[in-house]
């Protein structure tokens, strides 16, 4: 199955009832320092506080009726496991959660706060699928991936198609990438309402696997990365990099001071709470690693979950 607008669309309809259509807002103060006309998709204002939860509502709500009585099953410690938590528990059946056991306590909380069954293993990408696979086999649970899935795929494009929905004229959509769900299903949506727009990805200096890879035409995984963008570490998926790569212009990468500045201004200026993640995507027109002038530019600001005791402009 390829991921088309009418998957997104469909997805749009699905999750109508449970998401939340989110703000678009403008700053005066960001387009002079843009110089560009900037559009804001205020994602972090979305239930659970990220895109994830539209990408889960979709996966969740696609599922049969004799799918879904067996539950779904993830792992993840951030924002995808309380977005299926909540998904599922809006459906009414169980979300069986795998979660490193050194994953921070308030994230762990929040899953259980949503009724997800949560089963702890040790820290290691293998421990996590070995876990999540006994678990689908003795429950029967559908596995939904955090980003290497259609449905959720099609579920994260209709951030994009409500901004264009709202702003039809706009000449560019910028949407961080991680594992590359939010950007597979931006450029789906914002390509097929517009095929002439241009998407362009953002991504951390310090975490570039998926600039490295769009210029080796292939998957680089990502090894270790070091930065604050703690929502973009993943590598991309066998489904969304060959998505990214026919539709995305180019991956820029901006600085870990880039990422700083760029959330503290929207903190500041905006006057909205964003997370380093969703900073990535203001970092570029921050840095002005690209010529966008007099453009209209959106920008799916992805969420806004930051622990407030480790904010990064505090010594």
């Amino acid at each position: 199955m390829t991921v088309t607008l009418h998957d997104v669309q469909q997805a749009a309809e699905r999750i109508r009832p449970f998401a939340h259509r989110t703000p678009i807002l403008t700053s005066e103060s960001l387009n002079q320092r843009a110089g560009a006309q900037v559009f804001l998709k205020c994602e972090n204002m979305q239930k659970v506080g990220a895109f994830k939860f539209r990408g889960a509502c979709n996966a969740v709500f696609s599922l049969s009726e004799e799918e879904a009585a067996h539950g779904v099953v993830t792992h993840s410690s951030g924002n995808h496991a309380q977005a299926l938590a909540l998904a599922a528990r809006l459906r009414g059946i169980p979300a069986y959660i795998v979660m490193p056991d050194n994953a921070p306590q308030v994230k762990k909380d929040a899953v259980a706060g949503y009724g997800g069954q949560i089963t702890f293993c040790k820290p290691t990408l293998e421990a996590r699928e070995s876990t999540m696979e006994r678990i689908r086999l003795e429950t029967g649970a559908t596995v939904v991936h955090p980003y290497d899935n259609e449905r959720v795929i099609a579920g994260q494009g209709t951030a994009a198609l409500e901004l264009l929905t709202e702003v039809p004229d706009l000449d560019v959509v910028i949407a961080p990438v991680g594992g590359g769900g939010l950007l597979s299903g931006t450029s789906i949506a914002a390509k097929g309402l517009k095929p002439g727009i241009r998407v362009i990805a953002a991504e951390p200096e310090m975490a570039d696997d998926a600039y490295r890879s769009m210029k080796e035409g292939k998957i680089i995984p990502s090894v270790n990365p070091k930065t604050i963008a703690d929502g973009l570490l993943t590598s991309l998926g066998a489904l969304t990099f060959p998505i990214i790569h026919q539709n995305v212009e180019q991956i820029v990468t901006v600085s870990e001071r880039g990422i700083i500045e760029a959330m503290r201004f929207v903190w500041e200026r905006v006057k909205i709470v964003i997370e380093p993640s969703a900073a990535v995507a203001v970092g570029v027109l921050w840095e002005r690693k690209v010529d966008l002038s007099g453009l209209k530019v959106g920008v799916i600001l992805s969420g806004g979950n930051v622990d407030l005791n480790k904010l990064p402009w505090q010594g």
